[in-house]
C-alpha cells in the first residue's frame, strides 16, 4: 500500500495518509481528502491521481503551483521517495503500511472505502449533525459535505425542487462565481427526476447513453454520481456528485452508501420543510390577525368591521360611548382601544364595575371621599372620577348602577365637577366616559330601574358587540391566537386543531362567549400534551346537523308547493287569477293543486 507522509513543520505534526482512492484532493477547503490549512493554498490546490502503481499530481488551477525535490511544478509523476511541497507542508510518497501518527493515534483518510461498522457509525452522527438543525440552507451545506466527504467525490451540488423549478440549494467546493446549475448536467438531472432512480456514470463523454449530451460535452464531464432526494411519493431534489477529470471514480458501493445517506436525509430534510411552513404559516397568521384586527380585537366577520369602523370614527372625538354586549364579548377590550386611539392616550385609563362594589362603597370608589367622612375614613381618598382626569373612565355594568348614584352621576357628567363624599368642595375634571353593559338599557328605563336622561348623556355613540356564536367565521382566528399565546406562556405542545374540533368550535353556542373560549383553550393546553387539540380537550361536542341536507331539486319542488298554497289562499283559491299573478299556465296551478291533494 502506498501512503503520504505528511510534516508540518510550524507545527511541528506528522501524520499518515493512506492512499486508497484512485483521486485524492488536497487543499485548504474542507472538502478536500487532505485539508492543508494555508491561507497561501487555493481551496482545492492539487489532485493526487493513481492509476496502478502509477501515481501524478496534478494542479487545478495554472496559477498555481508546488515544488518536487525542489523543483517548481504544475503536473508531475511521482515515485516512492519523492518530496512534494505545498505551501507550508511537506509529503513524501511512501510504500507500505502506514504508521500511527504523533502521539500514537491511528491514521485515516477522508473519503477512503468505508467498513461496514463505520458507515453505520458516520449514518448515525450525520443523522445527529442533520437533526439538531432548523435552517434548511445549514441542513442543505451540512448533506452536502457529509456525501461528499463519504463519497471522495471532488465537488457536489444539491439541487432542489422548488414549485416545480429546480433551485440550487447548496453547492460544495466550488468556486462562488460559479454557483449555478450551468455546472451540472441537465441531462443526468432530467433521466434520476423521472426515472426516480440513481445513476452513477463512469466516463460520461464515452457514455453510450449521454456522450451526445449538449451538457456533458460542454462540461467535459467525466465521474457523475447522481441520486434522488425523495420522501415517500414527494421529489425533493437530488444530490449531483461528480469530478470533471477522473474518470471510474466511483464504485457501486459508492452509490449504494450514497441511496442509504441520501434516503435519512429525505427524511430529515422533510421534517425541516415542514417546520419551515409551520413558520411560514405562523407568520402568515400573524400578519393575517393583524389585518383583520383592531389593537387587541380580533375578527373579521362584517359585524366586527362594522365595530371597528365606528371605534376608528368616534375614538380621536370626546363623545361618549355606550358600548352593549353579552357577558364575554370584549367590552373592555373596545374601551381600551377607544382611549387608545383617542387624544387622551397618555393619560390614564381608569375602569370600575359599577355591578361588582357594594351600593355603599360605590360612591366613594367613585368620587372619593373626605377624612371623617364615615367611620374608618382616615385620610382623604381619591375616587376613579379624580384619578382619571385628563384621561378616560371606564363604567362597566352600568346598568347595576343605584338609582341614587344615577343621580349624582348624571350631575358629573352634566358639570363636570365632583364632590368627594363628606366634602362641600366642588373639584373640576377632564375626563371622558366610556360605558358599558349586558342590558337592555330601554327596558330598563321603561321599568322604572335607570334613568332616560343618564341613558342619553351615555350613549351619545353606541358600540353594539356581537355574541361569538355569531362570529363564527372568527372563533378559528381567536382560538389559534389563543392556542399560541398559552403554548408559549406554558411551554406546550399544542401547535393546532383538528378539523372536527374547528367544526365543534364553529357550531358551539359559546355561552360565556370568548372568555368561555379563553377559559377552555387555557385549559387544554395545560392539561394535553397533544400537538393538535380535538373537540374532547376543549370539552364541547360535535353536534350532528340540526336538519339534513336534501337535493336542491326537492327542496325546491316543496318550496313551490308552499308558495302556490299562499298564493292560493291570498285569491281565495281563484286558480285562473293565482295563475296570473304567478305569471304561469293555469295547467300549472292545477297540477299542484292535485300534489296537495285538495
Amino acid at each position: 500500500m502506498a501512503y503520504l507522509h505528511l510534516h508540518d513543520p510550524v507545527r511541528e505534526e506528522t501524520r499518515d495518509i493512506p492512499l486508497r482512492k484512485p483521486l485524492v484532493s488536497l487543499g485548504r477547503g474542507e472538502g478536500n481528502d487532505v485539508m492543508l490549512v494555508d491561507p497561501s493554498l487555493a481551496p482545492t490546490h492539487a489532485n493526487l491521481l493513481r492509476k496502478g502503481n502509477h501515481f501524478t499530481m496534478s494542479v487545478v488551477d495554472r496559477a498555481t503551483h508546488f515544488m518536487v525535490n525542489g523543483v517548481r511544478a504544475r503536473s508531475s509523476d511521482l515515485r516512492v521517495g519523492d518530496e512534494v511541497v505545498i505551501g507550508r507542508f511537506r509529503l513524501t510518497l511512501m510504500e507500505g503500511e502506514p504508521k500511527t501518527a504523533a502521539g500514537g493515534a491511528p491514521t485515516g483518510v477522508a473519503g477512503a472505502p468505508l467498513s461496514e461498522v463505520e458507515a453505520v457509525r458516520k449514518l448515525a452522527e450525520f443523522s445527529r449533525d442533520l437533526a439538531a438543525e432548523s435552517n434548511l440552507d445549514t441542513i442543505f451545506q451540512k448533506l452536502l459535505q457529509s456525501v461528499v466527504a463519504i463519497t471522495g467525490a471532488e465537488k457536489g451540488f444539491l439541487i432542489a425542487i422548488k414549485d416545480g423549478e429546480r433551485v440550487l440549494a447548496a453547492a460544495h467546493n466550488v468556486g462562488r462565481e460559479t454557483l449555478d446549475l450551468s455546472r451540472v448536467s441537465d441531462s443526468i438531472v432530467d433521466r434520476v427526476l423521472t426515472d426516480k432512480k440513481p445513476i452513477i456514470v463512469s466516463d460520461a463523454l464515452h457514455d453510450a447513453q449521454f456522450a451526445s449530451a449538449r451538457s456533458v460535452v460542454d462540461l467535459r464531464l467525466s465521474s457523475v454520481m447522481c441520486v434522488p432526494l425523495q420522501w415517500r411519493s414527494e421529489m425533493l431534489g437530488v444530490l449531483y456528485l461528480g469530478n470533471d477529470n477522473v474518470r471510474n471514480l466511483f464504485a457501486q458501493q459508492d452509490l449504494a452508501l450514497l441511496e442509504v445517506f441520501s434516503s435519512q436525509a429525505a427524511m430529515l430534510v422533510h421534517q425541516a420543510l415542514l417546520l419551515n411552513e409551520l413558520k411560514a404559516s405562523n407568520r402568515n397568521l400573524r400578519d393575517q390577525l393583524q389585518k383583520s384586527s383592531q389593537g387587541g380585537i380580533i375578527g373579521s366577520s362584517e359585524s366586527m368591521k362594522a365595530c371597528f369602523k365606528v371605534l376608528k370614527r368616534v375614538s380621536p372625538t370626546d363623545l361618549s360611548v355606550l358600548v352593549l354586549g353579552e357577558t364575554g364579548t370584549g367590552k373592555e377590550l373596545v374601551a381600551k382601544e377607544v382611549h387608545r386611539l383617542s387624544t387622551r392616550a397618555a393619560k390614564p385609563f381608569i375602569s370600575i364595575n359599577c355591578g361588582a362594589i357594594p351600593e355603599n362603597l360605590l360612591e366613594s370608589e367613585l368620587f372619593g371621599y373626605k377624612r371623617g367622612a364615615f367611620t374608618g375614613a382616615a385620610g382623604d381618598k381619591v375616587g376613579k372620577f379624580e384619578a382619571a382626569d385628563g384621561g378616560t373612565i371606564f363604567l362597566d355594568e352600568i346598568g347595576e348602577m343605584p338609582m341614587a348614584l344615577q343621580v349624582k352621576l348624571l350631575r358629573v357628567l352634566q358639570e363636570r365637577v365632583i364632590e368627594r363624599v363628606g366634602d362641600v368642595k366642588t373639584r373640576p375634571i377632564d375626563i371622558r366616559v366610556i360605558s358599558a353593559t349586558n342590558k337592555n338599557l330601554e327596558e330598563q328605563i321603561a321599568s322604572g330601574h335607570f334613568r332616560e336622561d343618564l341613558y342619553y348623556r351615555l350613549n351619545e355613540v353606541t358600540v353594539n358587540l356581537p355574541a361569538l356564536r355569531d362570529r363564527a367565521d372568527d372563533v378559528i382566528q381567536i382560538a389559534q391566537f389563543l392556542l399560541n399565546k398559552y403554548a408559549e406562556q406554558y411551554g406546550a405542545k399544542a401547535k393546532g386543531y383538528s378539523a372536527g374540533c374547528q367544526n365543534a368550535m364553529r357550531s358551539y353556542y359559546w355561552p360565556g362567549n370568548v372568555r368561555e373560549l379563553e377559559n377552555r383553550i387555557k385549559k387544554s393546553v395545560i392539561m394535553t400534551d397533544r400537538a393538535q387539540l380535538g373537540p374532547e380537550d376543549l370539552g364541547i361536542e360535535i353536534k350532528e346537523r340540526a336538519t339534513t341536507l336534501r337535493p336542491l331539486a326537492e327542496a325546491e319542488e316543496d318550496f313551490k308547493t308552499s308558495y302556490i298554497r299562499k298564493a292560493l289562499d291570498a285569491n281565495g283559491w281563484n286558480k285562473a287569477q293565482t295563475a296570473r299573478e304567478l305569471d304561469v299556465d293555469a295547467r300549472t296551478i292545477f297540477r299542484y293543486i292535485e300534489k296537495m291533494g285538495e
